[in-house]
């Protein structure tokens, strides 16, 4: 139920008095006080992504596979693209074939040495030769390997830049993946309000007509340009079309003695203070002055010179005269 429908029952709960004023009627309302009241504002914000990345091949060389297109879902490991490996094939059988002699030299020198057929510095140079073709052995796998585009995450294609053919620098952008799991809503929020709020704690949102809840995760650490707010992030356990627009609706429990009354009911006085007109024990119209705490479109949370029990003219200065007495 919303905040203004709340503080509308509140009101039709409360006895409504109809009192004549010579030719006329005056409504008015018995007040009730509070303890608190509640503060209920809808913040937008988009959805985004929890992970997005452009994804590129770490070599140069030219695409021989994208095997993915725009709007496709993958897995974390997935081979989304490969560039022409030849070239880093033949560069690995090469290297692996000067592994492998090194190592059967190494093994062989090693037995020499045993025996004493070889010096220890023919032993050191045959182990510093199979160092190295190992190092270039692992070396040229590794650039195999980087002719593969592997997907970081589980996600959905978001774009696609070039396609089969293209021969590309290294770094140049082929893929964009947004991660498919979760999304995290943005919400710029006044600091007034973030200082009633608990990070890990969920908080209602509405999507696309659906009420949603998500986690507050956290919070920027800087106002963005020098403003009175912050970007709280939000995040969802669940999947929604990123850049949708998500509305954070806030609900803050403020402890404050008071009553809610109709705007109408009240009149500007002096010194930021307002007035409203209630009528005493022996039906004479009273000017009481209070303070509005906090407003929502016609209602206004006020407190001052008012008790339980008080009869407040809910028209204000335009249906009564102070002073004036009325008649049951």
């Amino acid at each position: 139920m919303s905040n203004m429908r709340k503080i509308k029952n509140y009101l039709y709960s409360i006895s409504l008095i109809f009192i004549s004023v010579t030719s006329y009627a005056v409504e008015v309302l018995e007040v009730k006080m509070l303890d608190s009241y509640l503060i209920t504002k809808e913040f937008p914000g988009r959805l985004l992504p929890v992970e997005q990345s452009k994804l590129s091949f770490e070599i140069a060389g030219k695409i021989s596979n994208i095997f993915v297109d725009v709007g496709d879902k993958v897995l974390k490991g997935d081979t989304l693209a490969e560039l022409d490996n030849r070239e880093a094939s033949a560069r690995l059988n090469q290297a692996k074939a000067s592994y492998d002699l090194s190592k059967q030299v190494l093994k062989r020198f090693e037995n020499l040495r045993q025996q004493g057929h070889i010096s220890i510095q023919d032993l050191d140079k045959a182990r510093s030769e199979f160092i190295i073709a190992k190092s270039q052995y692992e070396f040229f796998e590794l650039k195999l390997e980087q002719t593969n585009l592997v997907s970081p995450f589980n996600g959905i294609i978001q774009n696609r830049f070039l396609d089969t053919g293209t021969v590309i620098n290294q770094g140049a952008p082929i893929l964009e993946i947004i991660d498919s799991n979760n999304v995290e809503a943005h919400i710029s929020l006044p600091v007034i309000y973030i200082n009633d709020m608990e990070i890990g704690k969920k908080y209602d949102f509405k999507i696309d007509g659906r009420n949603i809840k998500a986690t507050f995760s956290k919070l920027a650490p800087m106002s963005p340009g020098g403003s009175d707010s912050r970007l709280a992030i939000f995040i969802f356990d669940g999947f929604f079309n990123p850049g949708s627009i998500a509305k954070l609706n806030l609900k803050t429990k403020k402890i404050s003695r008071g009553t809610w009354v109709p705007l109408k009911s009240l009149s500007q006085s002096d010194q930021g203070l307002w007035a409203i007109y209630t009528i005493n024990d022996d039906n004479t119209v009273i000017r009481d002055l209070v303070e509005i705490i906090y407003f929502e479109d016609e209602y206004a949370f006020i407190n001052g010179t008012i008790n339980d029990g008080d009869l407040v003219i809910l028209g204000g200065a335009s249906k009564i005269i102070p002073g004036k007495k009325l008649s049951n």
